[in-house]
């Protein structure tokens, strides 16, 4: 009776932890890590691998050349220069949030290849004034 006991038990364990390992696996590849300005710059090993960069976008430092996309990155007291070619997303804006991919030049210049505009959670309804759908 006790071995028959103990083989359940341990049938339960070994079908939770696989169950843990699944979930855990799947969570992995849904998330989305980013490394703030002050992070990369610590790390000189940033220069030679891609990651993704987060931060607000300082205003003032948004600037079009052609197809190409310059802005500055900020953390607070870090700072990152971004150039990106081709359009960003049009909520893109500066003083906005965003997360950027790709890497950190040896002249400390970001070159990304994705610009990605990070939301808040929070809802607010539109201050435009409410009028007529139609107003035939």
């Amino acid at each position: 009776m006790i071995r028959r006991r103990a083989g359940r038990i341990a049938l339960l364990v070994v079908l939770l932890a696989a169950g843990g390992l699944l979930v855990g696996s799947s969570l992995r590849d849904t998330l989305t890590y980013y490394r703030t300005p002050g992070e990369v710059l610590a790390d000189p090993a940033a220069a030679r691998e891609r990651v993704r960069l987060g931060g607000d976008v300082v205003p003032g430092s948004l600037r079009h050349d052609g197809d190409l996309v310059v802005f500055r990155l900020a953390d607070g007291d870090h700072e990152i220069t971004v150039e990106q070619r081709g359009v960003p997303p049009e909520t893109f804006h500066e003083g906005q949030a965003a997360v950027v991919e790709g890497v950190l030049s040896t002249d400390g210049v970001f070159h990304a290849d994705q610009v990605l505009v990070r939301h808040g959670n929070e809802y607010r309804p539109s201050t435009a004034p409410v009028g007529p759908a139609d107003a035939r």
